[in-house]
């Protein structure tokens, strides 16, 4: 039973009630139909078995967050089952109801694995209680996972702005605009350091999965014998304790987007079950039985030549064009020479801000001396640049806005950049000179006599 897009969750038991699948498991029909009715209305999708044979057979077709789960039945209770049922893989939360209860009977609910626990006979508010109870927890325990996984593999550095005016982000901002409302995989391309987390942060922004998680997965940092574990999770030993079940980051990310950086480092036997995983959409945990259907968006990224990969047996060429459908490559540094005066102003705000430190100036000469520059780390080197020079309290001397730069090479380039930025922003401005030098910080005339110059 799926629950319509125009119903709305009009209960006082959280918002997330709304999103939850639930199976209902019990052999009375009278139960059934009661939750049903109770459930249905409020919750995305709720299903209902008669017995645990056709649980089982639910189980392998779908993915439930939660299973209301009746301990007495014909054949075999539901504790019994649901042990067995956690050996196979179990991927949701039981909540246990039953008309018999004792303290031996939920000590045993709770060594099963079981999340809650309702005494028959019970009202409609105390079920809606627990499996809000239960979807709350759910929720917490992804995002505390994911939160983790942030710190630990130190990611934060890719969020920012796609920022730019130049040619070349703006064909990367015009592809991936297009590509947004499409589930199809995104490979991004390009040296180090030129944005290209920031980049899949913007089109998982500009898409349907925006409220989602977005997980990134750097796959050269973690080690080659965990990285399969990391990504799909397994099932081992006593699966009830929490050492003996992982949930991979594909299933926490699932309704969001996974994006896999220097996705060239992926062990050879890890691309395989990825080139799966992508075309079945449908997870097995190491050691579970039974599949898991996904909801994800992939998206990846490497700096290496992966055509070349391919050809020295270092990269699967069936995953290679599986991923392979949309490439965007990003430019380097050196090729949006206009986008630095830009950039350099928005690490300097945001950087100063989270060191509590009072910005440098980034003067007409400093950000002459920043565009000369080539930037082998792209924009990478140039956030560190603007940090290191914060800490320090000033520009190294081969940027700072003292002295000159003699030689006619260094000349000729800081009249260059001059004219592509001026240009630049009198375009932005529709030609309005007026508007153009208020941006700059000059005069009109100033404006006036540069375009004269350039026969502008």
């Amino acid at each position: 039973m799926n629950k319509p897009e125009t119903l709305t969750n009009d209960s006082g038991f959280g918002a997330g009630l709304a999103l939850a699948s639930i199976l209902v498991v019990d052999d009375e029909p009278g139960m059934r139909n009661f939750l049903m009715k109770i459930l249905g209305p409020r919750c995305k999708r709720v299903e209902q078995a008669a017995d645990v044979e056709e649980a089982s057979r639910l189980l392998d077709a779908n993915h439930f967050d939660i299973v209301i789960l009746d301990n007495i039945m014909p054949g075999k209770t539901g504790l019994d089952w649901l042990r067995e049922q956690r050996k196979l893989g179990f991927f949701a939360d039981a909540i246990l109801i039953t008309a018999f209860a004792d303290l031996e009977t939920a000590i045993a609910a709770l060594r099963a694995g079981a999340v809650d626990f309702v005494l028959k006979p019970f009202r409609s508010n105390q079920i809606l209680n627990a499996v809000a109870r239960s979807i709350d927890r759910l929720h917490l325990q992804r995002e505390n996972f994911l939160l983790k996984h942030e710190l630990s593999a130190e990611v934060c550095g890719g969020r920012g702005r796609l920022l730019g005016a130049s040619q070349g982000i703006g064909n990367v901002r015009s592809i991936i605009e297009r590509a947004a409302p499409q589930p199809t995989s995104v490979l991004f391309t390009g040296d180090s350091g030129t944005g290209k987390e920031v980049a899949a942060r913007a089109l998982h922004a500009m898409s349907e999965r925006a409220d989602k998680p977005f997980v990134p997965v750097n796959c050269a940092a973690i080690s080659p014998d965990q990285i399969a574990n990391e990504l799909f999770g397994y099932v081992a030993g006593d699966p009830t304790r929490p050492e003996g079940r992982q949930d991979g980051l594909l299933l926490h990310a699932s309704g969001g987007t996974l994006f896999l950086d220097e996705i060239a480092e992926l062990p050879l036997s890890v691309q395989g079950t990825l080139l799966r995983v992508i075309d079945d959409m449908r997870l097995r945990p190491f050691g579970s039985a039974r599949e898991v259907p996904l909801n994800l968006r992939f998206i990846f990224a490497t700096n290496a030549d992966l055509p070349l990969a391919v050809a020295e047996g270092r990269f699967r060429e069936d995953l290679y064009h599986r991923i392979n459908v949309i490439n965007v490559r990003m430019p380097t540094l050196r090729e949006r020479v206009m986008d630095i005066p830009d950039l350099s102003a928005m690490f300097m705000q945001l950087i100063s801000h989270e060191l509590r430190m009072p910005p440098l100036v980034l003067d007409e000469r400093v950000l002459l001396k920043l565009s000369c520059y080539d930037w082998p780390g792209n924009v990478r080197e140039l956030r560190n640049l603007i940090e290191r020079s914060l800490i320090l309290g000033e520009f190294p001397p081969e940027f700072s806005s003292d002295g000159a730069a003699s030689s006619p090479e260094a000349v000729d380039c800081l009249h260059a950049v001059e004219q592509r930025h001026i240009l630049t922003v009198l375009e932005a401005c529709d030609g309005n000179r007026a508007e153009a030098a208020r941006r700059l910080g000059v005069s009109r005339k100033t404006i006036d006599r540069k375009c004269a110059m350039w026969d502008a």
